[in-house]
Parts: C-alpha cells; structure tokens; sequence
C-alpha cells in the first residue's frame, strides 16, 4: 500500500516516478550508466547484483524486478534463490563469489567492511574498476530500495516482474528517462 495520498494503494514504480518525473529521471539516468554503461560486468550480472543486493535487504519489489530483467538478459531466476541459501553452492561462475559476498556485507553490515573484503574481488581476479561497479551498484539498489519501501510501493510478485520484463528491456533505463522528461514537457 503505497504512502503517497495521490496514488493508488496497488501503485508500482513506474507510478511513483511519474508523479515526480524530474527527480525519477536523474535517479534513471544513474541507473542506465551503473547498470548499462562500460563495465566487465554484463547487464544480466549487473541486474543479478541489484536483484541480490535488494533481496538481501528483504526489498521484495526490487528483488522481484531485477531477476526478472537479468532473466531476460539469459540469466537463470533460479540462481538468485541459489544465492540467498549459499553463494559457495550456487551455480555461478567462482570470480563473482567474491563479488556476491561482499555485496551482501555492504548490503548488510556497511560499516563493517574491511581492507580483506575488497582484496577477495581483486584476488579472483578483478580491478579497481570493477570493484567500484560493485560497489556503485550497492549504493544504486540500497538507494532504491529505500524509496521503493519509504515511499510504501507493494505489487505483486508478478506485476513487478511483468512490468519490468516488458519495460527495461525495450526501453532501458535511459529510455524510460526520456520518456518522463518528455511527458513532464
């Protein structure tokens, strides 16, 4: 149930940043260079990433859209369940534990992380410019995530798949972007 009085209770994301589309655009258009801009990470690892690091923070909404677009980019939605029980068993490559464990601690326990946690990313082989991926795609899903539940957004685990299945896909985030800024004209 949404908390905004102007929305209706079943309001999904795409409701809420059409209501504010100027600050919805600039958090868009962040989103398309963290998640879509240069990386040695693909969109569907990027999209498993967010996905995990919503789910970790029990945003279900999040969780729920991100696995579907990572899904759509050919990752399996099983895997992020895999995740959740132990990344050690979970069917992904080994160079991405590293990376899955320490978005899970700064996920969960930020002030906590150490010196150790960031060199198991470099040592499984990754550099300091994918270490400030991870680490800007935290901070990009703890940021949402904290509006999706301050803001009370609540679908069903369907809807939010469906809805950005079909969305991000076809138009990006830069693309949906554009289309609040053109709607806001």
């Amino acid at each position: 149930m949404t908390f905004l009085p102007s929305l209706p209770d079943t309001a999904s994301l795409p409701d809420l940043f059409s209501l504010f589309p100027r600050r919805s655009a600039i958090i868009l258009r962040l989103s398309e260079d963290i998640l879509r801009g240069e990386s040695v990470f693909s969109p569907a690892q990027r999209e498993l990433f967010f996905a995990y690091g919503s789910a970790v923070n029990a945003c279900n909404f999040c969780a729920d859209s991100h696995v579907a677009v990572a899904s759509a980019f050919g990752l399996d939605e099983a895997l992020l369940s895999q995740l959740l029980v132990d990344i050690d068993a979970a069917e992904v490559d080994e160079p991405l534990k590293p990376v899955l464990k320490y978005i899970k601690k700064l996920t969960a326990n930020p002030s906590r992380m150490t010196a150790a946690d960031a060199q198991a990313i470099y040592a499984a082989g990754w550099d300091e410019q994918a270490f400030f991926d991870v680490v800007s795609i935290c901070g990009l899903h703890n940021l949402l995530n904290r509006v999706v539940d301050g803001c009370g957004i609540d679908v069903s685990q369907e809807e939010a798949k469906t809805t950005a299945a079909e969305l991000i896909p076809a138009l990006g985030y830069g693309g949906w972007a554009d289309t609040l800024q053109n709607n806001d004209e």
